[in-house]
């Protein structure tokens, strides 16, 4: 699909595109989604007061998404497959920012420590470094340092015949809160909706010394997608109201 194309489909966003030209193109390809309903106790610890937690039916959620980055680059100018293309795992919880709902990144891995550095340079993303390994229905990642490993296996299912407004929720997301010391980031991306397949969760094995109390073995919900393609605004800078 053009981006042309993919910038007239717009039914299903909940706000209008930004205004102003698009800065980066990329594909999220190949994603597995796990989903843990939390305490909201355990995560208001982690989360910057300035953000508001999102819930649905009154109950938070975390969620990990292990995928492909592919074909990143900035408007105008061609991918470079050693810095553009790249496995990718990101811990993301939900929350609410100026009336905007959107996702907070609490962990961001990623298995090309260049990219990684690259990324955390421009976007000023927690990106951090990674060994990985990804081949068909496997993805493995380990960080020595951190002590944090994730070992998945999985076999893709059908096409889901429809979606339940969980299953929306938790994947349909337009914005991109993360914090510095001082300010609130923005960001702003857009894609067609996601297409969900079912997934089943031969092993699951999750080890992130630090959300231990929010993520187990076993999540609540999982998805799998064979990928969408995302056009990303630039970063927008609000300061900070409450502080570190």
């Amino acid at each position: 699909m053009t981006i042309k194309e993919i910038l007239q489909l717009t039914k299903h966003r909940p706000w209008s595109l930004p205004t102003g030209n698009w800065k980066y193109y990329q594909e999220w390809n190949n994603a597995v989604f796990l989903h843990w309903q939390v305490d909201m106790k355990e995560l208001k610890k982690i989360v910057p007061d300035d953000l508001e937690i999102d819930v649905f039916d009154g109950n938070p959620w975390v969620s990990l998404v292990a995928f492909t980055m592919e074909k990143i680059r900035p408007r105008g100018l061609p991918y470079f497959p050693p810095v553009s293309c790249f496995d990718e795992i990101n811990i993301r919880t939900y929350v609410t920012y100026k009336n905007k709902a959107g996702v907070y990144f609490l962990s961001i891995e990623g298995g090309t420590r260049v990219s990684c550095q690259i990324a955390r340079s421009l976007s000023e993303l927690p990106y951090r470094y990674s060994n990985m390994k990804r081949e068909e229905n496997l993805y493995h990642s380990q960080n020595r340092a951190l002590k944090s490993s994730l070992e998945l296996r999985y076999q893709v299912g059908a096409p889901m015949s429809g979606k339940s407004t969980l299953d929306k929720w938790l994947t349909e997301k337009y914005a991109l809160f993360q914090d510095t010391p001082t300010a609130i980031n923005e960001f702003e991306i857009h894609h067609v909706e996601w297409p969900i397949f079912e997934i089943g969760l031969k092993d699951v094995q999750v080890n992130y010394p630090k959300f231990n109390n929010l993520l187990s073995n076993k999540p609540d919900l999982a998805h799998y997608s064979p990928g969408v393609q995302v056009i990303a605004w630039g970063k927008k800078r609000n300061k900070k109201i409450t502080g570190i």
